[in-house]
């Protein structure tokens, strides 16, 4: 069943999307806000993302941006504003499609049906020490001894902003994932307060994932930038 993860602050539009894709066979999940879709983006990982731009604490393009920042689910936008620099600003943050409102069931399915055709194929699984880090299916497994042997695994949890922010990393090994493009999924009132948040996030994972956390191997610390994985 392909999920959907509906972001839009119209109720009425949520109800009515609701209904439709659940009578289409989709799986949905619905916000209202742009910080709210961004956490549930991270803890569903949805098959398609269908926003709105006009969000009440963040605009939608910056949704996007943020979005952009880990993960290649394909984004489509349905919004009432219709000027051809709105659909290019959306289209350059890295949204696949756009849908204006009002708009016709039907092709707001086909275009929902094109995009998930193009859906790009799920990563491998990451080796990381003697850890294997499935980002498709959200598990971590620690083989201790490096044998590969089922009774030596165990498992290792991740908290949803834990996942959010590996998997923005691990998506872009070697590149430098910024500050700006990890902060929404950890939250805070104030964008010093988020960076402490951060930092904290970053060291609860090398302790649960670095040989030595206070010498991390490949969650590394890009000072006043932002954070980088080192396969």
């Amino acid at each position: 069943m392909t999920s959907v993860l509906v972001v839009d602050d119209d109720p009425q539009i949520l109800k009515t999307l609701r209904i439709t894709l659940h009578a289409r066979g989709y799986e949905v999940t619905t916000a209202t806000r742009g910080r709210q879709a961004l956490s549930l983006a991270a803890a569903t990982t949805p098959d398609i993302i269908l926003l709105d731009l006009g969000l009440p604490d963040l605009d939608g393009s910056d949704v996007i941006h943020a979005l952009r920042g880990w993960t290649a689910t394909p984004i489509v936008v349905l919004s009432g504003r219709s000027t051809s620099e709105d659909k290019v600003a959306a289209l350059d943050a890295g949204a696949d499609d756009y849908v204006t409102k009002p708009f016709r069931v039907d092709e707001l399915l086909a275009r929902l049906r094109a995009v998930a055709r193009r859906a790009p194929t799920p990563p491998p699984v990451v080796t990381l020490g003697n850890y294997q880090i499935d980002l498709t299916t959200r598990r971590v497994t620690l083989d201790p001894t490096g044998t590969g042997g089922a009774e030596a695994t165990r498992d290792v949890r991740l908290t949803p902003t834990e996942w959010h922010i590996l998997d923005a990393l691990l998506r872009n090994p070697g590149k430098l994932i910024t500050y700006r493009r990890l902060l929404p999924a950890v939250g805070g009132p104030s964008p010093k307060e988020q960076s402490h948040y951060l930092r904290e996030y970053i060291g609860r994972l090398r302790r649960k994932l670095e040989p030595d956390p206070t010498q991390p191997r490949h969650l590394i610390t890009e000072p006043g930038m932002g954070y980088r994985f080192r396969p």
